[in-house]
């Protein structure tokens, strides 16, 4: 195997890792975005990885695992994934890569809690549920999520590394970032606790967004418009740095999207078409005076037009 798909392949394990975390990610951009032979080599295996068909990621990165020590049969062992049944789903359930509720790269779903609460997960996310007699505890391992709460006498919270966010009877979000964790509250109000500083609550109500860390929570802002538009399949950007907006687009497509230094703080405004990736790219030629410089469907970057 070639060095670069050999690391293609560590790579995707990392990333299916229930370790895995933003720096992860990160790192596997900063590597894709390094060299075009990463690109090509990541490309071979999202197209080995689509034809397990229905079997879930963490299977195939399980199977990864196994093998990376051999990393000649790697591959080989992915491809032989396509082949496998309910046996294999089980062990899936039971393996280490297994959560209550998760979405893959560019994938959203929405499904309703044992209570009646409403839960949306944003690409790449994953949430484990709690409940029991006394509370409603959803664990958000990965990713964003958007909650409605419904009406029910034991308390629900969101629990991320960070700390703990208290439902007061509301309509809120919650990513998890890279040691970080940020609230969007859009009807009535949440309380937020640290993980090292739980003596006080700090009150988030509608229209206002907080970050806050394990030690300290930031100042309260603004609610930005469209916050949660990614539910509908949207992403609404005013007057947003252009990295950011790329930032953004990049959570629902495969591979690297990143953009030039030269054009990262020029400011858009729009709504794009999650689902429609290189059509909202497109748009930004129009809309801006850059140009879109695709090496492979997997290595796409953003760069000055004249550059």
């Amino acid at each position: 195997m070639n060095p670069a798909l050999a690391e293609a392949v560590d790579w995707y394990v990392r990333l299916h890792d229930s370790a895995a975390d933003d720096a992860t990610r990160a790192g596997w951009r900063a590597w894709l975005a390094s060299d075009p032979c990463h690109a090509q080599a990541w490309s071979r295996i999202e197209r080995l990885q689509q034809r397990l068909g229905g079997v879930p990621a963490g299977v195939a990165a399980a199977t990864f695992e196994q093998a990376r020590s051999q990393r000649r049969t790697a591959l080989k062992a992915l491809a032989l994934l396509a082949g496998l049944g309910l046996a294999s789903w089980q062990g899936y359930r039971l393996s280490p890569w297994s959560t209550d509720y998760a979405t893959g790269f560019g994938e959203r779903r929405r499904v309703t809690l044992p209570d009646g609460s409403r839960l949306d997960l944003a690409s790449d996310s994953r949430v484990d549920v709690r409940f029991d007699g006394e509370r409603r505890l959803v664990l958000l391992r990965r990713g964003e999520l958007l909650l409605e709460t419904a009406k029910d006498p034991r308390p629900l919270s969101v629990e991320t590394a960070e700390g703990q966010i208290l439902a007061l009877g509301t309509r809120f979000g919650v990513h998890q970032d890279d040691g970080l964790t940020r609230v969007m509250v859009e009807a009535h109000a949440v309380e937020v606790r640290p993980r090292r500083a739980t003596q006080r609550a700090t009150r988030v109500d509608a229209g206002q967004v907080l970050v806050f860390g394990a030690d300290a929570v930031g100042p309260l802002g603004p609610l930005p418009p469209g916050t949660s538009a990614w539910t509908e399949g949207m992403l609404v950007a005013v007057d947003r740095r252009l990295e950011d907006v790329l930032a953004e687009l990049a959570r629902y497509r495969p591979g690297y999207l990143g953009c030039s230094a030269a054009v990262a703080d020029l400011r858009l405004s729009g709504a794009f078409a999650l689902d429609e990736g290189d059509a909202a790219l497109a748009s930004l030629e129009d809309a801006l005076p850059v140009r879109v410089r695709h090496l492979t469907r997997y290595w796409v970057r953003v760069e000055a037009r004249d550059a």
